[in-house]
């Protein structure tokens, strides 16, 4: 084993990766008491890439740089459990003349080999993937070895099954490796797996006078799935309830559970809110997936705003504020902004409502009403634990406002949320609450306004000439765009026929200058502060949309959708 481990660490080490990085990743192996590997991964110390490239090398074995998924022969597959096939890091892939080629990622699978020589009847030849290809392949084969939603209805209407109220959901088992299970239950689980593959955000179960309808949330679009028969409404409603720990004979009131369960190896949490309405009772399921790794890398921000807001929540005290509409990822970018200053040295706490992720070394607090825990009077507790940094979920009222800028004022660095539709607007939210203005320009040091475009699919996208008046209403002419490829989306099956696949964001960054903080004082109207603003160099949301546009990540008309014309041009 340690000669293992020397191995690929040299080997990475040769490839170029840093030995701080390497460093990082043998502690996180000897601490949590795994392969060198998985140290590596749980670290980010390589790209899979690499680690696969240098595997490959040290086992003599061939490597290849994907799998073809249509190619793997789900026959080969079927035999073989999900969990097996996951925690024992292999893949039967394809028949190869008188072999079964297997992909592996880690050198731990080469001790099946000779089982699945027995189970196989045919010798097996192993080849070294990526981990992230290994992973991606293995949910897709064993995805199409399994019933789809729709699939499943089909069987429960042509049955003419109604609920019998048997079986159970095993909740530490895994949602796609789970065969004996109720028509209901069938179908829930069908539903949950389905909304996980198509990447959706929530689902909706809603039922109205002649019909049930399931949608899903998907880069922030619905779209109607399926259309159970209505009859179907109280035992898929029920399926939920008892999923969600939630009371199933109470139907007045609205409801509020989660769901623990894993799909395809990963672990996701389900927030589940029930609301009775004329025609029963409607359900929202808001899907978080476990393990999410955070990093301001990843949520879309230009090079140089990038740059600016680095420097700003390094800042010892002060308040950065997000601020943006529900569902502008205001959340994963506070998230982002702490997994970023991060550090055994800072004292982190956070006061969230409610916590949708768990952040390894910080402390998290979710505020309850019913016990008078808000996040004013968690605020101030926090105030007594020696904190470096605060992360207060929203700010809602004077109380918690003023106890932000506190905190501030007293050495401590908050981050927080407000409910504007633009940067400049956030100084007069606060005044509005009742905190004095100069408290507001003597705490506050930024604040980040912010939306989401969806990406264009990159298997789809085409490349597209826009028309006169479609530049005219972005506010660009064709010099703007000279030397510029834009596209749009066609639709394809990668993407669900929409034409994008995930979603970016868009941002306003105003960092709070003298100039700015004297217009506050003079109680200067939020269109001259966005002005003085940009003359300062802040892009608008709609430029710095039309920035990713330019880039070929985003089409022109997903930028006008999401953003508005600023208010200093308005």
């Amino acid at each position: 084993m340690a000669l293992r481990r020397v191995g690929i660490e040299e080997r990475l080490a040769q490839a170029g990766v840093d030995a701080t990085r390497l460093r990082d990743a043998r502690r996180e192996s000897e601490r949590g008491g795994v392969s060198i590997l998985e140290g590596i991964q749980r670290t980010q110390a390589a790209p899979s890439e690499t680690v696969g490239r240098a595997l490959a090398e040290m086992l003599g074995l061939p490597y290849r740089d994907r799998i073809d998924h249509e190619a793997v022969d789900v026959d080969l597959v079927r035999p073989i459990s999900l969990a097996m096939a996951r925690e024992e890091g292999f893949l039967p892939c394809w028949k190869d003349g008188a072999f079964v080629r297997v992909a592996i990622a880690d050198g731990r699978a080469l001790g099946v080999l000779e089982d699945l020589r027995l189970l196989y009847h045919t010798p097996v030849r192993p080849f070294v993937v990526s981990s992230d290809v290994l992973r991606d392949a293995t949910n897709k084969a064993y995805d199409r070895a399994a019933k789809s939603a729709s699939a499943t209805l089909e069987g429960i209407i042509e049955d003419g099954l109604e609920d019998d109220g048997a079986g159970d959901l095993n909740l530490t088992g895994d949602i796609v490796d789970d065969p004996n299970q109720a028509p209901i239950i069938k179908f829930v689980n069908s539903l949950l797996s389905n909304a996980v593959k198509d990447r959706a955000s929530d689902i909706h179960i809603e039922p109205f006078e002649k019909e049930l309808v399931v949608r899903f949330r998907i880069d922030g679009v619905l779209y109607e799935i399926v259309k159970p028969p209505p009859k179907l409404q109280a035992s898929i409603v029920s399926r939920v309830k008892i999923m969600a720990g939630l009371n199933i004979a109470e139907k007045r009131v609205p409801q509020d559970g989660r769901i623990r369960t894993r799909f395809a190896g990963r672990e996701i949490d389900l927030r589940v809110s029930t609301l009775p309405v004329r025609h029963g009772e409607r359900v929202v399921m808001r899907i978080l997936e476990k393990g999410t790794v955070f990093s301001l890398e990843a949520v879309g921000m230009g090079k140089d705003t990038l740059v600016r807001f680095r420097e700003v929540i390094q800042k010892p005290h002060g308040i950065v504020l997000v601020t943006g509409p529900t569902v502008s990822g205001k959340t994963t970018k506070l998230d982002s902004e702490l997994a970023e200053i991060n550090a055994p040295d800072l004292n982190i706490l956070t006061i969230e409502d409610p916590i949708e992720y768990e952040l390894r070394g910080i402390g998290q607090t979710q505020v309850n009403p019913k016990i008078d825990l808000t996040f004013a009077s968690a605020l101030r507790a926090h105030l007594r634990q020696d904190p470096d940094v605060i992360l207060v979920g929203e700010i809602r009222d004077k109380e918690t406002a003023d106890n932000a800028v506190q905190a501030s004022l007293t050495g401590h660095l908050v981050f927080s949320t407000l409910h504007t539709n633009d940067a400049a607007t956030a100084f007069t939210r606060l005044i509005d609450m009742g905190v004095e203005k100069f408290l507001v320009t003597s705490s506050l040091l930024a604040v980040l306004a912010q939306r989401l475009v969806r990406r264009l699919c990159p298997q789809c996208k085409t490349v597209y000439v826009p028309s006169d008046g479609e530049l005219a209403e972005a506010g660009l002419s064709r010099a703007d765009i000279a030397g510029h490829t834009i596209y749009k989306g066609v639709g394809c099956p990668a993407c669900l026929s929409t034409g994008y696949k995930g979603r970016s964001g868009v941002y306003e960054y105003l960092s709070v200058t003298d100039e700015i903080r004297e217009l506050v004082l003079r109680n200067a109207p939020a269109t001259d502060v966005a002005r003085k603003a940009r003359e300062l160099g802040m892009r608008s949301l709609r430029d710095d949309g039309i920035r990713v546009v330019l880039e070929g990540r985003t089409s022109l008309d997903e930028v006008m959708r999401v953003t508005q014309v600023d208010v200093s041009e308005a």
